[in-house]
């Protein structure tokens, strides 16, 4: 009976070990509204793909002009979804612009999505922030193919896993960007931009058969992260698993500088 009592007691004084908090959701804002490219159609596809990776809790902002420091305040990454066709109009304006650059630069993070790459032309310190634009004389692609996206860096947190070659299928394989300086910016994976596939009238001057073209790359901005991909130009090219994965793990990594997303948990789950 004191046996049992005895363990009644040391049972009772032992507390289960607490259960480990479930991290909080990153906060994400998808600034859209304008773009060259279907953004209605995309902005749904980057929401469905962060979502479902348990990871963070999504907005969308479909009106940025005007928009201010309080905008941007509750939010840990911002994923940009837009192009503003060089009409002034639609340029946001400064106090909108400097939102953007002094959120960044304080060490949050930002995601520059496919075409978003063109956008604000002469707008230096996006440029800065983006490490590689479309801009006159510079941008350009083949007619939409299947090609094989290669990860450079295997280090770093973004790719670390994603070894080797990815398919990508029916996209569009961006090419000769006006790159920064070299050093400010580093590539995390690139495709061969074969020059065959290109008609004689389309064909920007480049030389030899083909060329390696950076397809994921990051920039440091201030105490910020910037992740670029230049990969997804509709719903169909955003089904790949190189796609979805670099895209939940970029913006991890842009909001916090680091992943804990696994590439099975990125797969993409197309709603």
């Amino acid at each position: 009976m004191k046996r049992l009592i005895l363990c009644a007691f040391l049972l009772g004084t032992i507390s289960p070990a607490p259960a480990q908090a479930p991290k909080a959701k990153l906060q994400v804002l998808i600034v859209t509204g304008q773009n060259g490219h279907d953004w209605r159609a995309t902005t749904p596809v980057l929401r469905s793909v962060l979502e479902d990776t348990g990871r963070f809790e999504v907005r969308v902002i479909e009106e940025f002009r005007g928009a201010g420091p309080e905008t941007l305040a509750p939010y840990d990454v911002v994923v940009l979804n837009y192009y503003e066709k060089k009409q002034a109009e639609l340029r946001w304006g400064e106090r909108a612009d400097n939102a953007l650059l002094n959120y960044v630069r304080g060490g949050k993070g930002l995601v520059v999505y496919h075409f978003s790459t063109a956008a604000f032309e002469g707008w230096t310190e996006f440029e800065k922030m983006c490490g590689g634009n479309w801009r006159p004389n510079y941008g350009h692609h083949s007619a939409r193919h299947d090609f094989q996206v290669e990860i450079t860096d295997k280090e770093h947190p973004i790719t670390r896993g994603l070894n080797g070659s990815y398919p990508q299928p029916n996209d569009e394989l961006y090419a000769n960007l006006k790159w920064q300086p070299e050093g400010a910016y580093h590539v995390l994976a690139t495709a061969w931009d074969d020059h065959s596939l290109y008609k004689p009238n389309e064909k920007q001057p480049i030389p030899a058969k083909g060329l390696n073209q950076p397809m994921l790359w990051t920039v440091n901005y201030g105490k910020g992260r910037v992740f670029v991909t230049a990969l997804g130009h509709d719903p169909e090219a955003m089904k790949s698993v190189i796609f979805a994965a670099s895209l939940a793990r970029g913006t991890e990594w842009a909001a916090t500088g680091n992943v804990t997303i696994g590439r099975e948990l990125a797969a993409p789950q197309i709603r």
